[in-house]
């Protein structure tokens, strides 16, 4: 397969430690270009690419003829700005979570990928991953029933306040750097979608950081309740379970930060078994994500995170914010 070449828009954190490593690592991808006006930052990427080719500003890379798949690691309110004029160019765009801060912006993303007739995403990274990949076979096989709970936790304690997570304007709060995670996963693995939700919420300074919701899930075969917490100001937990009649799927340490936090892994519990552990040390989903986006958009495979889901995942968001109270805890 022809490597796809990528630019990636901004020297942001999160792409030089991960995805742009990713992309640098990747079978069938190229990191090709960088846009940033920082040459310290730009360092930290030719650190490991040094060939990597320099645009100053976003626009000249969007002018790149040879860019083809851009990445998109801004600002959250940044996102569907850029990513609409990164299809306007003509390339391929992938965009990390969320995608937009309210689902009914998504649709100006699903029209101008259609327009365009190129292919546009979210950077939910987690379904390539071999451990929510069993999670959610085991649920369809029916290993642990009918399926009655699901129960999902992500916190971490963030105290830099001027970290774009704790500022109003960039589009910060819990829900929306990780709510995307205990929302999303509980979405993909089942195929349910909300049907009643209530949420509490603590904020600080304007931007909410503690969220805790519950409600009812129906959908895929499955009707259930769901309950998820969610917060900036709390020791760092990750932890999903999948709750039937007959076991249980338990996702915990590593589940959305795989081999970051702890090692990868998903357990069945049964009655009557021994815990069946399934450990994946060395699968990285920033990486499996990058194979699969240019498999899909040179092969024609499919690839398991569309628009359309991310725009359901923002839904939900849109609807745990709508039916808050505010908590002063």
């Amino acid at each position: 397969m022809k490597p796809v070449k990528w630019g990636v828009l901004g020297a942001a954190n999160f792409a030089r430690h991960h995805m742009a490593p990713a992309i640098h690592v990747a079978k069938g991808a190229e990191l090709y270009a960088l846009a940033t006006s920082d040459p310290e930052k730009a360092k930290g990427f030719k650190d490991f690419c040094p060939g990597l080719k320099l645009h100053s500003g976003y626009d000249a890379l969007l002018a790149d003829p040879e860019v083809e798949a851009v990445y998109v690691p801004l600002p959250n309110h940044l996102h569907v700005e850029w990513s609409l004029k990164a299809l306007a160019a003509g390339k391929h765009v992938l965009t990390e979570k969320p995608v937009a801060l309210h689902a009914p912006e998504v649709d100006a993303l699903i029209a101008a990928r259609d327009k365009a007739g190129r292919f546009a995403t979210e950077a939910f990274m987690i379904v390539q991953h071999p451990q929510w990949q069993k999670a959610r076979d085991w649920l369809a096989m029916g290993e642990i029933g009918t399926l009655r709970h699901v129960d999902a936790q992500f916190s971490f304690h963030l105290t830099d306040m001027d970290n774009i997570r704790n500022r109003p304007e960039t589009g910060g709060g819990s829900l929306y750097d990780i709510g995307v995670y205990t929302f999303g996963s509980a979405r993909w693995v089942t195929g349910a979608e909300p049907e009643v939700l209530q949420a509490q919420i603590r904020r600080e300074n304007g931007v909410e950081v503690f969220a805790q919701v519950s409600g009812v899930m129906a959908g895929g075969g499955h009707r259930f309740t769901y309950a998820s917490m969610t917060s900036m100001r709390l020791y760092n937990r990750q932890c999903v379970t999948f709750q039937g009649d007959k076991g249980m799927i338990r996702l915990e340490g590593g589940c959305f930060n795989a081999n970051v936090n702890d090692m990868a892994e998903v357990e069945l519990h049964r009655g009557g078994h021994a815990v069946l552990t399934e450990r994946y040390p060395a699968a990285n989903h920033y990486v499996l994500q990058v194979e699969a986006f240019g498999r899909h958009i040179r092969e024609g495979a499919a690839y398991p995170w569309t628009l359309e889901d991310a725009r359901s995942s923002l839904a939900m968001i849109d609807a745990a914010y709508a039916a808050a109270t505010e908590i002063a805890i």
